[in-house]
């Protein structure tokens, strides 16, 4: 099997996933900000390309307005955008919606895309979804990701409720699934992370109840 050529995608880590009501509860952003940081050095050391995203809406949006404290990067990934290969802007929630990202990952041969960021409700799951007819494999790391809490018409989720369902549904079709520090050590053996399918997760999940 071919080592994969693999992007570390850093999916809008701003302030405004820090404070007021888009705060990450779980895991717990004091935990997970940590995970990214070191999923970027990791990658830097690796010679991994780096990507940063950044969410934006025009002035006077109430959330990632443009010029914003919110829609600042949290200062230890702007501390790191410098070693970064590329940044990206968004409006919507998938990054494959950002400029000439698409173009650029396929100028420069990637085809493994490693998400972390923010949130594992949004972002990183529109991506993952959005990377299949486009014919990335996708990682994510679940250590180095967030959810919030839920709350409409359909019911109420807690964040943990969130995340954790997100990441068995993305192993089961659209991601392998895997924490920080297993996958430095698969970058480390430009080795791919293992994932499942869905008729082994559908199998396993019947077994299971």
């Amino acid at each position: 099997m071919n080592a994969p050529r693999r992007a570390l995608v850093v999916i809008d880590v701003q302030q405004e996933y820090f404070q007021g009501p888009l705060a990450v509860q779980h895991p717990p952003r004091d935990e997970s900000l940590p995970r990214i940081a070191r999923a970027v050095d990791s990658a830097v050391e690796a010679g991994v390309p780096v990507i940063t995203v950044q969410h934006e809406y025009p002035a006077g949006a109430p959330v990632f307005a443009v010029g914003s404290e919110g829609w600042q990067l949290h200062p230890e990934i702007e501390r790191r955008a410098e070693a970064a290969s590329k940044h990206v802007v968004k409006g919507f929630s998938s990054v494959f919606t950002a400029g000439d990202l698409t173009e650029w990952l396929r100028a420069n041969d990637i085809d493994t895309l490693t998400l972390v960021g923010y949130m594992t409700n949004n972002c990183v799951l529109a991506t993952a979804a959005a990377a299949e007819p486009l014919g990335f494999a996708v990682e994510v790391l679940s250590d180095a990701t967030g959810a919030i809490h839920l709350a409409n018409e359909a019911g109420k989720v807690s964040a943990q409720q969130v995340h954790e369902t997100l990441m068995v549904l993305l192993h089961s079709n659209w991601a392998a699934v895997s924490d920080t520090d297993t996958w430095a050590g698969a970058v480390s053996d430009q080795k791919p992370l293992p994932k499942s399918d869905l008729g082994t997760s559908a199998v396993r999940g019947q077994a299971a109840r």
